[in-house]
């Protein structure tokens, strides 16, 4: 059984960021049928349909070029909760500052008094605490 899945995969695309978006979408809308809503039904019906078409599919050029399409869509999103993720797992050691004249983030270490900070990319130098 398990190596007739095996053969039945050989080829196909499978699973990508974009087909997990979709599922997450169509769970959604199902979630929200539940609440008497047949539309949303339909919605998560087709959405459902068109992610398995995906992960099925044997045209792997066309799937990766969909995936990438959907990837560069969200990059600023993405990029965003990254750089607040990494903001945050240093918010023990660093402070954060903006140059009052150009807003360029400055990273200083804790623990430090106050301290005359030299932005690197203006020159501008201004004191705060760290």
């Amino acid at each position: 059984m398990r190596e007739k899945l095996q053969r039945f995969m050989w080829g196909r695309y499978g699973n990508d960021k974009f087909n997990q978006f979709l599922l997450a979408c169509a769970f959604a809308s199902l979630l929200i049928s539940f609440f008497g809503g047949g539309l949303f039904y339909m919605i998560a019906t087709v959405i459902m349909v068109y992610a398995y078409f995906r992960m099925f599919s044997r045209n792997i050029s066309r799937r990766s070029e969909e995936n990438q399409k959907y990837l560069r869509q969200t990059m600023k999103v993405r990029g965003f909760f990254t750089k607040k993720k990494n903001e945050w797992g240093q918010r023990k050691i660093y402070h954060i500052y903006k140059c009052p004249n150009c807003k360029q983030k400055i990273r200083v270490p804790r623990g430090r008094g106050r301290i005359a900070i030299s932005c690197r990319k203006c020159g501008n130098e201004f004191i705060k605490k760290s």
